[in-house]
């Protein structure tokens, strides 16, 4: 499964961002997806996920309520929406794709198979 991240960039405090997570290779509603992020000098770090065949989702406390993720199986696509947007929320966001994730595991970055390249998201205060 190829993965490729896009929809990051610029924003003032306050606004929103829709960041997208296509996939190619392979049947996509088989896979959950995880969306991560990365500051400078920090850990990656969950942000949200979807699992597969499911309609569980799951939320890093700090975006609960802000951000939403779903998934369109037909397009191979997941998005990240993200509402009020904060300068903590600046960071290098990842999508990631697993076979084997299971609602215990989707916070963990190390279960899953497939990463994508990234997507800047910078919030101006």
């Amino acid at each position: 499964v190829q993965l490729q991240a896009s929809g990051g960039g610029l924003v003032q405090a306050g606004g929103s961002l829709r960041l997208s997570c296509v996939a190619s290779g392979d049947t996509f509603s088989t896979y959950s997806v995880g969306w991560f992020r990365q500051a400078p000098g920090k850990e990656r770090e969950f942000v949200a996920g979807t699992k597969r065949n499911s309609p569980t989702t799951s939320y890093a406390n700090s975006v609960k309520g802000r951000f939403t993720i779903s998934r369109d199986n037909a397009k191979n696509t997941v998005y990240l929406q993200m509402n009020g947007l904060k300068p903590e929320d600046t960071a290098v966001y990842y999508c990631a794709a697993g076979a084997r994730i299971i609602t215990s595991t989707m916070r963990l970055g190390g279960q899953y198979d497939y990463w994508g390249q990234g997507t800047q998201v910078t919030v101006s205060s």
